[in-house]
């Protein structure tokens, strides 16, 4: 690690391969808290390469504990980085389950919150869910509630690690980056926020390159999500196969926009988890429900490129109404407490 620290401390950037070694290392357990806080600072001070990314990418997936759900159903992942600094309520999450709502299938990878009070992990914790690295389980779920949550340091020993290094810090860090590239089911499709556009074009290289249908988006205010308190950039992958990036507005998809106050997920996780369910139940305000129906409609879209955004809408907003969204997330408590 010395010898890296020196290199990196002199403005250069790590190879693929030696980004992977470290990463490795790391998931050994061969450096002290010191050591791991000061590699993480170092990319706080400056941007991550491409190089760097996927040769830490490259670490995880090849440590990670497999698992193949066996699913007829294509299912997608929906993710954000964390670390926008919004502490905003767990709005993919909620996405997770209005989606499996409408009847598409969900591999979620998530964690406890690093940067914020309440992440994936942290809020279905408050709902009495155990997690669980075992296939039928994990299979069982997905099939019956639509539905299947790899608590990421199941799966991938590194993140296991770190979590206290990165808890201290309280900062967002590399692996708030790292986490939803290494979803260990490597799903086909994804729906990927990020929290600025440097790594929205790093996230969008690596989806071409490893043939993922990944929709990525960021609303220009810092969110790494759609939070409808500003225009957002989508990129995503045309019917031809080219990736395409548009700014879209609020408006341009019906909705107007939100108060960033509206979206604050609470001070504790078990506030989260209230505003969590009320979003769930459709006893939310507007702001909130409107943000996770625009999220879980290009979720939908992506998975099902022929159904239009406007149609997308309208189906994550009756899985709302419905309760088919709440009947999916009671189903999956039962399935995995």
């Amino acid at each position: 690690m010395k010898r890296i620290l020196q290199k990196l401390t002199d403005h250069q950037s790590l190879t693929r391969s030696e980004a992977t070694e470290v990463l490795l290392n790391i998931a050994d357990g061969k450096y002290n808290d010191a050591q791991l806080s000061a590699f993480m600072t170092v990319f706080l001070m400056r941007s991550i390469t491409t190089d760097e990314l996927t040769g830490f990418r490259d670490a995880l997936l090849s440590r990670r504990r497999q698992v193949d759900l066996h699913s007829d159903a294509e299912a997608i992942d929906i993710v954000g980085t964390g670390g926008d600094g919004h502490n905003t309520f767990n709005i993919s999450t909620c996405t997770c389950f209005v989606v499996a709502g409408a009847g598409f299938r969900v591999v979620k990878h998530g964690n406890y919150g690093a940067s914020s009070i309440s992440g994936a992990s942290n809020v279905l914790e408050q709902h009495g869910v155990k997690f669980t690295s075992e296939p039928d389980r994990l299979r069982r779920s997905l099939e019956e509630s639509g539905m299947a949550f790899l608590h990421a340091p199941l799966f991938s020993p590194a993140l296991k690690s770190v979590g206290p290094v990165r808890k201290a810090l309280g900062v967002r860090t590399f692996f708030n980056m790292l986490g939803p590239l290494v979803n260990p089911t490597l799903p086909k499709h994804q729906l990927l926020g990020v929290y600025n556009l440097k790594l929205m074009r790093l996230y969008d290289y690596i989806a071409q390159h490893e043939h993922i249908n990944c929709t990525i988006v960021h609303s220009l205010d810092g969110y790494d999500e759609i939070s409808l308190t500003s225009p957002f950039k989508v990129t995503s992958t045309t019917a031809t196969g080219e990736r395409q990036e548009q700014v879209m507005t609020p408006a341009e998809i019906g909705f107007s926009g939100v108060n960033q106050a509206e979206l604050y997920g609470g001070d504790t996780p078990a506030e989260a988890a209230r505003i969590f369910d009320d979003v769930i139940e459709g006893k939310a305000s507007r702001g909130k429900t409107d943000c996770v129906i625009a999220n879980a409609a290009f979720a939908i879209h992506t998975l099902r490129p022929s159904i239009s955004i406007d149609d997308a809408i309208a189906m994550a907003g009756e899985s709302i109404q419905s309760g088919a969204a709440k009947a999916s997330l009671q189903k999956f408590i039962q399935l995995n407490s």
